[in-house]
């Protein structure tokens, strides 16, 4: 498979479409976009645009993106296929046909699903060892996380390029090694919902100071480093094993009396109401506030080591902070 990348074709221009073709542009390759939507040209540019802006990318990346309505014609031109379009199966096993019959047949086809594994739709394509999900975490031009699943018929060398693919764009792939509703971070993400939203139906907590927290507390550990690795770092010297010794029986416990709610319209209006008094109509600035964080945040993680805890340096040179870990 390709791995040799100038020009990717992102096809689906909304939220997630538009943040890839940013990444991409910033990386100093070139994209052609493709949306049915005639008007796509005029919001697409400007919404990457802002992008490019948070990545401190000149503007005039943006020379460097074409825009066309025509998906297959966006994917005979590229290196590397990345599909955006909207979580439906019959219209991805129709996209992917049609991508499969424009795209050079060393082109990876990659999907950015966030809940549907290739075997779904990869059997629409003649070749259909070169389809892959590549399904980034929200905004990918910001969060470097991307979750890269094989399908049935997903060769190996897809899976090898497509790792190779997103560690040129600067992501952080990991592998999941089985198809799975939602893949790994979504069904992690629902886990904490749904104990979230019970917790709020109970009325144990406000959805303001459940929030809360979070952010101010397993949160910022979270950030940092995987809940795995932070909870064997407060096992001090004994490490995992004295967690699992000491904590083991209980956590089995509140595993047994954690909640099953159902989504019922009082548990929504709930929920909504909640969010709402928190935001106070905020949502924009926290959000440009929150994107202005993240990058912070990851240059941060990068400036210390912790970017990538196989690069993590020497123990001397960040010092003994092992009792700060707790």
């Amino acid at each position: 498979m390709r791995t040799d990348i100038s020009t990717v074709a992102v096809v689906g221009a909304g939220s997630i479409g538009g943040s890839w073709t940013a990444l991409v542009l910033a990386k100093g390759l070139t994209v052609h976009a493709a949306d049915p939507d005639p008007a796509t040209d005029e919001r697409l540019r400007a919404a990457v645009g802002a992008h490019l802006v948070e990545l401190d990318t000149d503007i005039g990346a943006l020379d460097r993106l074409h825009v066309h309505t025509d998906a297959a014609e966006a994917a005979a031109l590229a290196d590397l296929v990345i599909e955006s379009g909207p979580e439906r199966v019959d219209l991805k096993r129709e996209l992917f046909a049609a991508l499969d019959e424009a795209a050079a047949p060393d082109v990876v086809l990659a999907s950015s699903s966030s809940g549907f594994g290739p075997s779904a739709f990869q059997d629409a394509c003649r070749h259909a060892e070169r389809v892959v999900v590549a399904h980034p975490f929200n905004p990918p031009h910001l969060v470097p996380l991307v979750e890269v699943v094989g399908g049935r018929m997903t060769s190996e060398e897809t899976i090898e390029a497509t790792m190779t693919a997103m560690t040129l764009l600067g992501r952080r792939p990991v592998r999941v090694r089985a198809e799975l509703p939602g893949h790994v971070v979504n069904r992690l993400q629902s886990a904490l919902w749904r104990e979230a939203y019970d917790l709020v139906r109970r009325g144990a907590i406000t959805v303001a100071d459940l929030d809360q927290a979070v952010a101010s507390g397993p949160g910022l550990r979270w950030a940092l480093l995987g809940p795995i690795a932070t909870q064997h770092l407060s096992g001090g010297p004994g490490g995992m094993a004295h967690v699992l010794e000491h904590l083991g029986p209980p956590m089995v416990d509140w595993w047994d009396d954690l909640g099953a709610p159902e989504l019922t319209p009082e548990l929504t209006a709930q929920l909504v109401d909640g969010v709402r008094v928190e935001m106070a109509g905020r949502e924009r600035d926290v959000l440009a506030r929150r994107d202005r964080a993240l990058r912070e945040l990851i240059a941060l993680k990068q400036r210390v080591g912790l970017g990538d805890l196989d690069q993590l340096g020497d123990r001397d040179q960040l010092g003994d902070h092992g009792d700060e870990a707790r």
